[in-house]
């Protein structure tokens, strides 16, 4: 049985269904070779000529760019650049219109030539059988090859296929009427068309080429035959003329009989279909180190004088092409760029030509009439005989009207290769490709929001899971389970936990946080022992802050002391006051008793000396308690106004009281003889009653200190005030004593008393007594009257009232208390002065 290879050498073909016979028009542009054009005024070129993303622009406003010089670099999948079709300056960067039925701005390079047509510098390939698979690949890729017979797909990725390639086709076929540009190029330019297939076989090393051409262009495969007879793995295989076997996938099964399966490609099944002219342009990039600045397009129509074919300039505008082979414009010209079969009619002239512009066509009414309105579908199945991919037009169309987008999935739409056989054939005039071009944007369209809105899913339910999983994590933190460490590293653990310790017994005030590590550390030295949180340390550190929150409070509490020591004063003040209006009391006492004993005996001469004494001894008690509260306001604060008002009215007060007392014994010493001889005796009986009185004081006195607490510091300060006053009361009493002394000393008239003087005298001794006795009463009641609050002694100071009024607290018994004990001090100390001297 003969192989695959050797059937097709023997000229065999396998025909693919359906397929039309339009009227090929094509003898009208090939009765002259290419033309040359002028340069036109501006060139605008498209970033955007092929599959793919779009190139990144490396050229900016007003500047100057050579021919040939690059406009953007590869960016992106399926990125090719494009370059300056000529020397010139950039005028203007901006969107300018497409290449497309809707003619949608595209952004573009304006370039204003400047007549010149200098050449940037060209990297010429004298041997590329030296060139490395990549090296070679890189050149195509940065010349900006696409290719240039169908969709512009880049030919860098065919190039650098990995599948194993059995059969390299080149579509020679160019089976649209009208279209003769490859046709011309092949008649002229076979031999690099075939220096273009040579390079392509050392890329993919394919284990036969075949060329397939029209039988309708005979002097092309003349041509081509010449141009390789040299490879003997190149053929020139000759098909029947029928519309559209320019396919990819119709000319695969032609050549080899073999189907490309939907949804592939011909690479999946060992093919690789290359167009002449993508060829040829790679020969230009490799051996003259040219890149992709023009192209063959066929300028033709029953409206142009001069139809032919012209190498055109990439961006050329359409209206360029047209003015220079002889354009006569009829009303409502149409001009389609394309076949009549394939091609879209355009908005504007204004548009630049671009890598797979092949063909501009101007025709008349008569050439190519307006399609009529569209009528309903008779159901003649005429569209599903001329299908090439053995589809059902009619159905397709139903379901694109209605946007079954499911259904039309189910019947292939995407198999369509938008040939145009099922329109041309249709008794309706039904617009059939029309329609599925529309029902393919809007399946695109679907499918892409489809996508974004799985890729937002996928994100949401990732970033879901990441979240569930950070929380289960934080969840099981503390359940873990440390990993078994070995002998080395517990050992580090160990040396680390001695140096931390031996470290906070250094640093108190980092114990805590060093126990803390330590207990950690020793955790996880034990492969079975599970973290578990620890409040003890915490639970000591809580302590610590409130061990120093109370001391602030203690040192608080004490600068609030120093600032009550003015109240303490006042009170000081207050119990001055008290004092002095007890002394005014003893005075005012001592008076009434005088006045007593002036009315009881009869002896007035001893009863006047007894007087006089107690006068005397009132005055300088009075005296003594006027001093003391000089000495309590000199010590009190200054800022105590109410205290020492109150001390000066006191003062005030008793110094009128020794007055009076003073007046009225100068009075009486001046009416009344004095017996000094008995008033001495009545003296120191009075002295020994206050002596015995005293040391019944002092008793209980100790009795006292005993049983009340005291104050060391303001127990010194009381006692130092209690010093200064006794000294000054001692002080005082001398003074007193030296004076009934001298009463004593003098001379008496008669030494021999009578009876009767006796009598007078235990009288007089009798009343002393009496008298002492009642001054030791009075006094033991104004001590007790001291130490409460209701005392019968108020004075006149209305602040001393708001004080004696005032409820003690447990700190003001205390001090009642110490003045207690200070007070029977002073009275014995005075009276053990008083008996030294006596």
């Amino acid at each position: 049985m003969e192989t695959l290879i050797e059937q097709i050498k023997q000229g065999k073909v396998w025909p693919f269904p359906g397929g039309i016979h339009p009227p090929g028009q094509k003898h009208v542009s090939t009765t002259q070779s290419i033309q040359r054009l002028p340069l036109p005024q501006k060139l605008v070129v498209s970033l955007k000529q092929h599959i793919g993303a779009n190139g990144k622009l490396i050229v900016e406003k007003g500047q100057q760019v050579l021919k040939g010089q690059a406009l953007t670099k590869p960016s992106g999948n399926w990125s090719v650049p494009v370059h300056a079709p000529t020397s010139g300056i950039i005028c203007e960067i901006s969107p300018m219109p497409s290449a497309h039925p809707s003619a949608l701005p595209e952004l573009s390079v304006v370039i204003e030539p400047d007549g010149l047509d200098n050449w940037c510098e060209l990297k010429p390939i004298s041997d590329a059988a030296a060139l490395s698979h990549d090296e070679l690949v890189d050149i195509i890729h940065q010349s900006g090859i696409a290719g240039m017979g169908g969709a512009g797909f880049p030919t860098y990725v065919k190039a650098d296929s990995r599948k194993d390639i059995n059969f390299l086709i080149v579509n020679a076929v160019e089976c649209e009427p009208y279209i003769t540009a490859d046709d011309m190029l092949m008649r002229e330019h076979a031999d690099g068309i075939v220096a273009g297939i040579e390079l392509m076989q050392q890329l993919l090393s394919p284990k036969l080429t075949i060329i397939g051409i029209e039988d309708n262009k005979p002097e092309a495969i003349a041509a081509m035959k010449k141009a390789a007879q040299h490879n003997h793995n190149i053929i020139v295989q000759t098909v029947p003329t029928v519309y559209p076997s320019g396919g990819e996938k119709q000319l695969i099964k032609l050549l080899t009989g073999k189907e490309v399966p939907n949804g592939s490609i011909p690479a999946d099944i060992g093919m690789l279909v290359q167009n002449v002219g993508t060829l040829f342009a790679i020969n230009q990039a490799v051996f003259e180190g040219k890149p992709l600045i023009e192209r063959v397009v066929t300028v033709t129509g029953n409206t142009i004088h001069k139809p032919g074919n012209v190498w055109a300039l990439l961006g050329t505008e359409i209206k360029h092409l047209l003015d220079c082979q002889g354009f006569s414009p009829v009303p409502q010209q149409r001009v389609v760029m394309g076949g009549p079969m394939m091609g879209f009619t355009l908005p504007t002239v204004r548009i630049g030509i671009v890598k797979t512009t092949n063909c501009i066509l101007a025709p008349d009414h008569q050439e190519l009439a307006e399609p009529g309105d569209e009528k309903a579908c008779i159901r003649c199945s005429a569209c599903a005989d001329a299908c090439p991919a053995s589809l059902l037009p009619q159905q397709l169309q139903w379901f694109a009207k209605s946007k079954e987008y499911d259904k039309l999935n189910e019947h292939n739409l995407f198999d369509c290769i938008e040939c145009g056989a099922c329109a041309y054939v249709c008794p309706s005039e039904i617009p059939l490709v029309q329609y599925y071009r529309v029902a393919k944007a809007e399946i695109k369209e679907q499918q892409a929001e489809q996508i974004k809105a799985e890729r937002a899913k996928e994100r949401f339910e990732a970033r879901k899971e990441r979240l569930e999983r950070e929380q289960e994590e934080r969840q099981n933190r503390h359940k873990r389970k440390p990993a078994a460490k070995s002998d080395g590293e517990k050992q580090k653990v160990a040396d680390a936990l001695a140096r931390v310790k031996s470290k906070s017994d250094a640093k108190e005030s980092k114990s805590a946080v060093a126990a803390a590590i330590a207990r950690a550390k020793a955790k996880k030295q034990s492969p079975d022992a599970e973290l578990e949180p620890d409040n003890s340390e915490v639970a000591k550190e809580r302590a610590a802050r409130k061990e120093q929150a109370r001391k602030y409070k203690e040192q608080k509490a004490l600068e609030q002391g120093e600032e009550n020591r003015d109240k303490d004063d006042k009170k000081s003040a207050v119990a001055a006051a008290i004092a002095r209006a007890k002394a005014k009391k003893a005075a005012q006492a001592a008076e009434d008793h005088v006045e007593a004993a002036d009315a009881a005996p009869k002896d007035d001469k001893k009863a006047a000396v007894a007087a006089a004494i107690a006068r005397a001894k009132a005055k300088k008690a009075a005296q003594a308690a006027e001093n003391k509260g000089d000495a309590e306001e000199d010590s009190a604060p200054v800022d105590d106004k109410k205290a020492a008002v109150a001390a000066a009215i006191a003062r005030a007060k008793a110094k009128k009281a020794a007055q009076a007392a003073e007046n009225q014994d100068d009075a009486e010493e001046d009416s009344a003889p004095v017996d000094d001889k008995k008033a001495a005796v009545a003296a120191a009986i009075a002295r020994a009653k206050a002596k015995k009185a005293a040391q019944a004081a002092e008793n209980q006195d100790d009795a006292e200190e005993d049983s009340a607490p005291v104050d060391d510091k303001k127990a010194a300060v009381a006692a130092a005030i209690a010093r200064a006053k006794a000294k000054k009361a001692a002080k005082g009493q001398a003074q007193s004593d030296d004076s009934h002394v001298e009463v004593d000393s003098k001379p008496q008239p008669d030494t021999n008393e009578s009876s009767e003087d006796k009598k007078k005298a235990a009288v007089a001794a009798a009343i002393a007594r009496a008298k002492a006795k009642k001054a030791a009463t009075e006094q033991t009641q104004s001590d007790i009257s001291a130490n409460s609050v209701d005392t019968e002694i108020k004075p006149a100071d209305s602040d001393v009232e708001q004080v004696s009024n005032a409820p003690e607290s447990k700190e003001d018994k205390k001090k009642a208390a110490v003045a207690r004990a200070i007070a029977r001090a002073k009275a014995k100390k005075l009276q053990q002065e008083g008996n030294d001297k006596s």
